[in-house]
């Protein structure tokens, strides 16, 4: 599928947001000592994690 050049770009804009919350999802896991905040800020970095496997994909198709 050929995506518009507009399209290209924002997914990259997507996949340059998402890279900036998992940086700080995995600074602020470290940081914190409460078990449940930790234990979400977990499961944020896999969610996170999952969805940027999917945007680069998307964008793979897209070059």
């Amino acid at each position: 599928m050929t995506y518009a050049l507009h399209e290209t770009l924002e997914v990259q804009e997507i996949a340059a947001f998402k890279a900036v919350c998992l940086t700080k999802s995995k600074t602020m896991r470290a940081l914190v000592s409460d078990p449940a905040l930790k234990q979400i800020l977990q499961q944020d970095v896999d969610v996170t994690t999952r969805q940027l496997q999917e945007l680069e994909t998307i964008l793979s198709k897209a070059t």
